[in-house]
């Protein structure tokens, strides 16, 4: 089981994200610390614009607006993806721009 931490505050939609992509394509078992940033007046003045940072045992570190293609990259760089998994992700997410703004994604319509 590998150990990560993420530092994080509520309410944080990007590190919401981030939790739910690392669930999705972690092919490893792993304990997730979280820490909250804003209890800590070092920790808000190190993360505060940060965040999210996710950070191996090893102490190397994700961090800010994590799209899942740079999360795929870290959890790849470890041997931790599961390729698979991402393979199912990248294909949800293609996605073609129509006129107007519009965008189709697996025969759905969503407008811009």
């Amino acid at each position: 089981m590998i150990h990560l931490t993420l530092y994080t505050t509520l309410g944080c939609h990007l590190c919401e994200t981030l939790e739910a992509g690392l669930a999705r394509l972690a092919g490893v078992e792993y304990c997730l610390t979280r820490v909250e940033i804003s209890e800590d007046e070092a920790l808000l003045a190190r993360f505060g614009e940060r965040i999210p940072v996710l950070v191996d045992a090893a102490g190397e570190a994700l961090e800010g607006g994590v799209s899942p293609a740079r999360l795929a990259e870290w959890l790849a760089a470890r041997g931790w993806l599961d390729e698979s998994a991402w393979q199912a992700m990248q294909g949800e997410s293609e996605a073609t721009q129509e006129s107007g703004g519009a965008v189709s994604r697996r025969g759905r319509r969503y407008l811009g």
